[in-house]
């Protein structure tokens, strides 16, 4: 991550050491194409759990019990995929990924210093999400979501300072979701519902631009990113299991991430060419 920020920074150097253009072309209205490279980070505040309905009758919150009774989910959940089948010998971590993105957008001056626009963006990443269940079996249960492209349309509103604009920006995000499951059980059966998924949600976030000549800018621009990604389960039958299995006990199980939400940051470096 340093790196790619150092890069982006250096870039935006460059551009400041340009010669500055006369006072009278900074113009910031009109429209522009461009792309960015984005380092993408999930958002460490998601909830890493699953979540369990007992009877497969949409009541989730439940905990799936043993014949004596106790939690059959009592060794716990981890946010990444398992090394084993027990939660203590720790999990792999989600990575961090790179992204690329294309965009078009306007900008209109409603004063001397002062722009508001409206940008649609397409882009493609492979960021990815796992939370994992550890039963007393013992089994891993593994949930994994990953963005795989996203298409979002933001209003910005800024202020300009010559060749310089700091903006604001926010709007509607749509992304392609797609969930797979994996897992050590190999008693039971599991079918996966809803593994592919547009969600919606939204975008908002800040940048800067230096107009390095008329036709084009670089910058730095920060986004968070949220869709819902509530709809993929799992629901698990008997298969080979016997009668004291616990999923049979609770008469079938449907299991899902506890977090409905997918969210991350996205640092950019965009470049932006005016025409």
């Amino acid at each position: 991550m340093r790196k790619f920020i150092a890069i982006s920074l250096a870039a935006l150097a460059a551009g400041a050491a340009t010669p500055a253009l006369a006072q009278d072309t900074y113009d910031w209205g009109g429209f522009y194409g461009g792309i960015s490279g984005s380092y993408d980070m999930l958002d460490d505040s998601s909830i890493d759990r699953v979540d369990f309905d007992r009877g497969n009758n949409g009541s989730f919150g439940e905990v799936v019990t043993t014949s004596t009774n106790l939690d059959a989910f009592s060794p716990g959940f981890c946010g990444g995929s398992p090394t084993s089948t027990a939660p203590g010998t720790g999990c792999d971590g989600d990575d961090e990924e790179f992204g690329v993105q294309g965009r078009l957008g306007f900008d209109f001056p409603v004063a001397s210093n002062f722009i508001v626009g409206l940008v649609g963006e397409a882009g493609w990443s492979q960021l990815e999400d796992n939370v994992t269940a550890f039963s007393t079996t013992p089994a891993s249960y593994t949930f994994t979501r990953s963005v795989e492209y996203t298409a979002a349309i933001r209003a910005r509103a800024g202020v300009t300072a010559g060749p310089s604009l700091i903006y604001v920006t926010g709007g509607w995000l749509h992304a392609k979701m797609d969930n797979d499951f994996a897992t050590t059980n190999g008693m039971n059966t599991f079918t996966q519902n809803d593994p592919k998924d547009w969600s919606q949600g939204y975008q908002a976030g800040a940048g800067v631009e230096y107009m390095v000549t008329q036709n084009m800018s670089l910058g730095l621009e920060y986004l968070y990113n949220d869709v819902s990604n509530g709809g993929y389960s799992v629901t698990v039958g008997q298969g080979t299991a016997t009668a004291a299995n616990p999923f049979v006990l609770a008469g079938g199980v449907t299991m899902r991430p506890e977090e409905k939400s997918f969210a991350w940051h996205s640092l950019r470096a965009v470049a932006n060419f005016r025409f």
